[in-house]
């Protein structure tokens, strides 16, 4: 099978994963159910992904990397409030903050590895140093739980902004 095929088929698993988390929730939707979402055989997702676990850290990444893409070459409020929007209104964010929070914590909390990926994308994106990208990571986070109405994350988002120090 060529990449390009493999890069198609993966993504198709990640839409139809994501569709089938933010109906149910991670821990309530089974393999054969994110394979169902997807218009596949389960075999397939299993040629992809061992476990829903991957499933569930491939599709977070691929999130992030879209995200990052998104906010990339925008001011650091643009980016920020682009970012906030994100995460207040993720569908499958929102679905675990309500069925499977325990796992959401976590998963989030995954360690310092994805923790020091997320902070460095955020200081490339919001011009800003190591304790600013902390700062607003950990307001990003605070946002998945507590999500906020749009206008109020915007102006949180611009707020923050103002006060990160550039990078140093």
């Amino acid at each position: 099978m060529s990449r390009p095929v493999m890069s198609r088929t993966r993504a198709g698993l990640l839409r139809g994963a994501a569709e089938a988390f933010a109906a149910t929730g991670v821990r309530a939707t089974t393999m054969q159910a994110v394979a169902a979402a997807a218009g596949v055989a389960k075999a397939t997702l299993y040629n992809h992904f061992r476990t829903k676990d991957d499933v569930v850290r491939a599709l977070l990444r691929a999130e992030l990397g879209r995200l990052t893409a998104e906010a990339t070459g925008r001011p650091p409020g643009e980016a920020l409030v682009l970012l906030a929007d994100a995460v207040g209104d993720h569908p499958v964010l929102r679905t675990m903050a309500s069925t499977d929070p325990a796992e959401l914590l976590a998963l989030l909390g995954a360690g310092p590895q994805p923790w020091a990926e997320v902070t460095g994308t955020l200081v490339a994106l919001l011009q800003t140093d190591a304790e600013g990208a902390e700062v607003a990571a950990r307001w990003l986070l605070g946002l998945v739980l507590q999500p906020a109405d749009p206008p109020a994350r915007r102006r949180q988002a611009r707020r923050l902004t103002a006060v990160l120090p550039p990078p140093g």
